[in-house]
């Protein structure tokens, strides 16, 4: 009973989420032989003030490059 929790900027359009989803249920199964029926799949969407690297947050990278 595979769980895939996935933590992703916020931004992706419902029908990029829903591939994302689909692809990771066909990765359980191909490489596990998860059951479909038994993979659960999270998506977490991060908003991009809480989301940081190299001490920047997303946010900040973003509005440095359109300055």
């Amino acid at each position: 009973m595979p769980l895939i929790e996935v933590s992703i900027a916020r931004g992706r359009s419902p029908e990029q989420l829903r591939s994302l989803i689909n692809e990771l249920h066909q990765a359980a199964e191909k490489a596990v032989g998860a059951v479909p029926e038994n993979t659960t799949v999270i998506i977490r969407e991060i908003e991009h003030e809480h989301w940081s690297r190299g001490n920047r947050t997303i946010a900040e990278r973003n509005a440095a490059a359109t300055n």
